[in-house]
């Protein structure tokens, strides 16, 4: 590896500060702030405005879509070629 073109990847913490959750791993981002993590040492801080604790996605508290029911409604709207179908064959037996 070459020297000096490569950025510094260290231990850094994570803080996610509006669920008061915070992870350490490894990254190459720059930070100004510190922290001292549980283990004892201190380490870059990295502040978060969402992360996995905080994500409506995560926490359950993301409204789902249903896709059957869009799915019924795109048919009650416009049809199904199978109804539109059956409603011809219907109409032309009348007519005989």
């Amino acid at each position: 590896m070459k020297q000096g073109i490569h950025p510094d990847y260290r231990e850094v913490v994570f803080q996610d500060e509006d669920a008061g959750f915070a992870f350490l791993t490894r990254s190459t981002i720059k930070t100004n702030e510190t922290i001292a993590w549980e283990d004892g040492n201190e380490y870059p801080l990295v502040k978060l405005e969402i992360s996995s604790a905080s994500h409506p996605f995560f926490t359950g508290k993301q409204k789902l879509v249903d896709s059957t029911g869009r799915v019924e409604r795109f048919k009650q709207r416009y049809g199904s070629t199978s109804t539109r179908q059956t409603a011809k064959s219907e109409s032309s037996q009348e007519e005989e």
